[in-house]
């Protein structure tokens, strides 16, 4: 297999694996009764429903990475490489607000109007990709634009406590000061939600990240430049306690599982880790594993995660909400799983013979 269609498998491997793990996150979530919720499978679950958002992000910034650097060696000009970037983010955040419309419409009678501007992942990042394009419109080069993305995703992330407590937007309707610290119509923020700040930063790290890693010096050597990222990723990991002693005395008010910018860091040591381990686990497949499982599931990710949503917390649900028992729930989310992957294989056939028309 050769080091560019590893680096490539190991991208979307680890989009599949985030796949998997918001599978069980909304699948425990929505089906375990109230007995199996005070257990410690519910507990590990959301523990574990902690990296999708973060992997779905920091792998958007480093699509758009490949996607800089791509062009820049045809010589596209960089406003059109802006352009392009802006377009992509525009286009998911308008699948984002028609995802919103579906829920909507497939709730009634029940759904308020107000889920119509709720702040989703999709929403977040489309907003998220255009922000990445326009930190690539100002820095037009991806040896400028990986600092400056680098600096302003640390940026969002230090703004974040200020911005979900002693200085927020409250200025704004609720539905755009939902942006900034997901508030919803609930007055204070809503952990559950996904405003820019501070889930822009991932991104933003992302891009960074990407634009490094596979830019010119990292493709000369990806090995070593993936095992940096790894030692990086285990710093902030290790550091992320000693900084959150900062952080307590920086802010008045600072909550370390939400908003805090030494866990922002922390996940992003764990992600760093996660890329390096994908792209060792990626390099020692002795066959081409291209449509593997879960490299299947990331290649089309988006449409795995726009149906399985109706079939765990629509009125398609496969069991009753909030009334299982935690062998039925898993044995349901091994349907469920087994079920998205068969859908991504019969996606990626269909677009495969497309191509070949």
């Amino acid at each position: 297999m050769s080091s560019e269609k590893q680096r490539l498998l190991h991208i979307d491997w680890l989009r599949g694996l985030a796949c998997v793990l918001m599978f069980q996150t909304h699948a425990y979530d929505a089906w375990l009764g109230e007995a199996a919720r005070r257990g410690r499978l519910l507990h590990i679950s959301r523990l574990l429903g902690t990296l999708p958002a973060p992997l779905f992000l920091f792998l958007a910034g480093i699509s758009s990475a490949l996607i800089i650097l791509q062009l820049e060696a045809r010589g596209t000009s960089p406003r059109a490489i802006a352009g392009r970037l802006t377009q992509r983010g525009a286009k998911i955040f308008g699948l984002g607000l028609l995802f919103r419309l579906q829920e909507f419409l497939l709730g009634q009678p029940g759904a308020p109007w107000t889920d119509l501007l709720r702040v989703d992942i999709l929403n977040t990042i489309g907003l998220s990709l255009i922000l990445v394009g326009c930190v690539y419109g100002i820095f037009p080069a991806a040896r400028l634009a990986a600092p400056a993305a680098a600096v302003a995703g640390l940026c969002v992330g230090l703004a974040t406590p200020a911005l979900w407590s002693t200085h927020r937007p409250e200025f704004l309707p609720w539905f755009a000061e939902s942006y900034v610290n997901g508030v919803h119509t609930l007055g204070y923020p809503q952990p559950w939600l996904f405003p820019l700040f501070p889930w822009a930063a991932f991104a933003l790290f992302g891009l960074a990240v990407g634009l490094v890693l596979f830019g010119q010096r990292g493709r000369a050597v990806p090995g070593p430049a993936h095992l940096l990222a790894a030692v990086v990723g285990i710093g902030l990991i290790v550091a992320a306690p000693w900084l959150e002693r900062f952080v307590e005395r920086l802010y008045r008010v600072a909550d370390f599982w939400h908003s805090s910018p030494a866990f922002l860091l922390l996940r992003l040591g764990i992600l760093l880790v996660l890329l390096a381990g994908a792209y060792v686990w990626c390099g020692r497949m002795v066959r081409d594993r291209s449509r593997g499982p879960l490299i299947l599931l990331g290649r089309h990710s988006l449409l795995v995660y726009w149906i399985h949503i109706e079939f765990v917390y629509g009125r398609f649900s496969l069991l009753a909400k909030r009334a299982s028992t935690p062998i039925e729930a898993t044995l349901a989310l091994a349907l469920l799983t087994t079920a998205m992957w068969w859908l991504a294989a019969q996606w990626d056939q269909y677009r495969t013979a497309k191509m070949r028309v």
